[in-house]
């Protein structure tokens, strides 16, 4: 049974992939259902959606479409304005929005707009073995610190995503469970200009930072990529396997699309 926001996720976990996006943006119905899922009231539904704008802005042919696509930058103008959204909603709209709105002609890219650009997340939210970490990191004000902190935290085996709020200097990172929030605390701290605190909550509800201790504790280090959660071990296997495509055939991709794009069409109001 298909809700809005189970199709927006795998809508999502396809346009990670890069040989998915041109055939979702020329997709008849994908980039309408997109559209109006930015109206949706449901937080989940509206950044996963975000996230699927992203990545389908990655291929430079996307921008055009989507941005001339009916009601796209009105949607993401009223979606940067509604009051009561978290602040990552609101960066990744303003985010998405500023790539659209990029003039035809950009001016050549430097090393800090390429930073600037770069997505913010890696997909694989889904995985229930795993936590999510939220740091406070003090020296994260410019690209060039939120870069470093980037790689450092892509060498951590373990992690699986994350995401920078730079106005707050907060990074929240989803990790393996096994995996302990010192081990990040310590990655950062090899940067020799920042340094991590994780952000809790007390008995009151209060915020707090916790300091981690960042010496002696053994990173596992990546070779070459994040380490993913196997698909055996996670308990959505069946999914998983449904909206992986790396190696799918176009028939199949398409036929899933088809259905995605289906339920859009008959849910334009909700």
């Amino acid at each position: 049974m298909m809700d809005a926001l189970s199709v927006v996720c795998q809508l999502r976990d396809l346009a990670s992939e890069p040989q998915n996006r041109a055939v979702i943006v020329q997709d008849q119905g994908c980039l309408p259902g997109l559209v109006l899922f930015l109206d949706h009231q449901n937080p989940e539904v509206l950044f996963s959606t975000l996230q699927t704008l992203r990545y389908l802005a990655e291929l430079p042919p996307n921008v055009p479409i989507m941005k001339n696509e009916l009601g796209m930058m009105v949607s993401l103008e009223n979606l940067i304005r509604r009051e009561g959204l978290s602040l990552d909603i609101t960066v990744l709209a303003k985010e998405v929005y500023g790539i659209l709105g990029e003039p035809a002609n950009p001016a050549p890219r430097t090393p800090e707009r390429e930073n600037r650009r770069k997505p913010q997340f890696f997909i694989n939210s889904t995985n229930k073995k795993a936590k999510s970490v939220t740091l406070h990191i003090q020296g994260l004000d410019s690209t060039h610190q939120r870069s470093l902190c980037e790689e450092a935290l892509l060498k951590v085996k373990g992690v699986i995503s994350f995401t920078f709020q730079m106005a707050s200097k907060r990074c929240t990172v989803r990790i393996r469970s096994d995996l302990p929030a010192e081990s990040l605390a310590t990655a950062i701290a090899s940067t020799k200009v920042l340094s991590a605190q994780q952000v809790m909550k007390n008995e009151a509800g209060d915020e707090v930072y916790v300091p981690l201790n960042s010496s002696g504790v053994q990173v596992p280090q990546n070779s070459v990529l994040p380490d993913y959660l196997p698909e055996e071990e996670s308990p959505e296997r069946e999914v998983d396997k449904a909206i992986s495509r790396t190696a799918a055939k176009e028939d199949s991709s398409g036929s899933w699309l088809n259905a995605a794009a289906s339920f859009l069409t008959k849910t334009f109001y909700w």
